[in-house]
Protein backbone atom coordinates (compact mmCIF):
# COMPACT_ATOMS: atom_id res chain seq x y z
CA UNK A 1 0.00 0.00 0.00
CA UNK A 2 1.10 3.56 -0.55
CA UNK A 3 2.74 5.49 2.25
CA UNK A 4 0.59 6.64 5.14
CA UNK A 5 1.49 9.74 7.11
CA UNK A 6 0.39 10.63 10.62
CA UNK A 7 -2.73 12.56 9.78
CA UNK A 8 -6.30 11.66 10.68
CA UNK A 9 -9.19 10.82 8.32
CA UNK A 10 -9.66 14.55 7.67
CA UNK A 11 -6.01 14.85 6.54
CA UNK A 12 -5.15 16.90 9.63
CA UNK A 13 -2.00 16.36 11.68
CA UNK A 14 -3.01 16.39 15.34
CA UNK A 15 0.63 16.50 16.49
CA UNK A 16 4.01 17.49 15.16
CA UNK A 17 5.76 14.85 17.31
CA UNK A 18 7.13 11.57 15.95
CA UNK A 19 5.36 9.14 18.31
CA UNK A 20 1.78 10.40 17.76
CA UNK A 21 2.39 10.61 14.02
CA UNK A 22 3.80 7.08 14.03
CA UNK A 23 0.72 5.85 15.89
CA UNK A 24 -1.69 7.55 13.49
CA UNK A 25 0.20 6.33 10.41
CA UNK A 26 0.11 2.76 11.75
CA UNK A 27 -3.60 3.13 12.56
CA UNK A 28 -4.16 4.35 8.99
CA UNK A 29 -2.40 1.25 7.62
CA UNK A 30 -4.42 -1.04 9.88
CA UNK A 31 -7.67 0.65 8.81
CA UNK A 32 -6.86 0.02 5.15
CA UNK A 33 -5.88 -3.59 5.85
CA UNK A 34 -9.11 -4.17 7.80
CA UNK A 35 -11.21 -2.58 5.05
CA UNK A 36 -9.58 -4.94 2.55
CA UNK A 37 -10.53 -7.92 4.74
CA UNK A 38 -7.13 -8.46 6.32
CA UNK A 39 -5.59 -8.46 9.77
CA UNK A 40 -2.43 -6.99 11.23
CA UNK A 41 -0.63 -10.32 10.82
CA UNK A 42 -1.09 -10.01 7.05
CA UNK A 43 1.38 -7.13 7.01
CA UNK A 44 4.60 -8.61 5.59
CA UNK A 45 6.82 -5.55 5.37
CA UNK A 46 6.90 -1.94 6.54
CA UNK A 47 9.24 0.73 5.25
CA UNK A 48 9.42 3.88 7.35
CA UNK A 49 10.61 7.22 6.04
CA UNK A 50 11.53 9.76 8.72
CA UNK A 51 12.97 13.26 8.60
CA UNK A 52 14.47 13.41 12.12
CA UNK A 53 16.78 10.59 13.25
CA UNK A 54 17.41 12.01 16.72
CA UNK A 55 13.67 12.46 17.42
CA UNK A 56 12.97 8.98 16.05
CA UNK A 57 15.52 7.41 18.39
CA UNK A 58 14.34 9.49 21.34
CA UNK A 59 10.76 8.31 20.76
CA UNK A 60 11.79 4.63 20.83
CA UNK A 61 10.04 3.77 24.15
CA UNK A 62 6.81 5.45 23.06
CA UNK A 63 6.94 3.82 19.63
CA UNK A 64 7.49 0.44 21.25
CA UNK A 65 4.40 0.86 23.43
CA UNK A 66 2.38 1.97 20.39
CA UNK A 67 3.60 -1.05 18.42
CA UNK A 68 2.67 -3.50 21.17
CA UNK A 69 -0.76 -1.90 21.55
CA UNK A 70 -1.58 -2.01 17.83
CA UNK A 71 0.46 -4.93 16.48
CA UNK A 72 1.07 -7.15 19.49
CA UNK A 73 3.96 -9.52 18.90
CA UNK A 74 3.78 -9.42 15.09
CA UNK A 75 7.03 -8.07 13.67
CA UNK A 76 7.12 -7.95 9.86
CA UNK A 77 10.31 -7.14 8.01
CA UNK A 78 11.03 -3.45 8.50
CA UNK A 79 13.34 -0.85 7.00
CA UNK A 80 14.01 2.69 8.23
CA UNK A 81 15.10 5.33 5.76
CA UNK A 82 15.96 8.84 6.88
CA UNK A 83 15.06 11.47 4.31
CA UNK A 84 15.45 15.24 3.98
CA UNK A 85 11.73 15.97 3.99
CA UNK A 86 8.26 14.56 3.34
CA UNK A 87 5.65 15.99 0.98
CA UNK A 88 2.98 16.47 3.65
CA UNK A 89 3.99 19.15 6.16
CA UNK A 90 4.32 18.96 9.16
CA UNK A 91 4.75 15.21 8.59
CA UNK A 92 7.77 13.70 10.32
CA UNK A 93 7.24 10.02 9.46
CA UNK A 94 5.59 8.01 6.71
CA UNK A 95 4.93 4.27 6.73
CA UNK A 96 4.60 2.13 3.61
CA UNK A 97 3.44 -1.47 3.87
CA UNK A 98 3.25 -4.67 1.90
CA UNK A 99 0.23 -6.75 2.85
CA UNK A 100 -0.71 -10.24 1.68
CA UNK A 101 -4.26 -11.24 2.50
CA UNK A 102 -4.82 -14.95 1.93
CA UNK A 103 -7.80 -16.12 -0.10
CA UNK A 104 -10.62 -17.73 1.89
Amino acid sequence: MAGQVGWNEDEVFESEEIAPQFEQALKNILAIVTTAGGKSEHICRITAFCIDKLAYLKARPARGAIWRKLMGKHFPAMSMIFVADLLDTPGKIELEATVVIPED
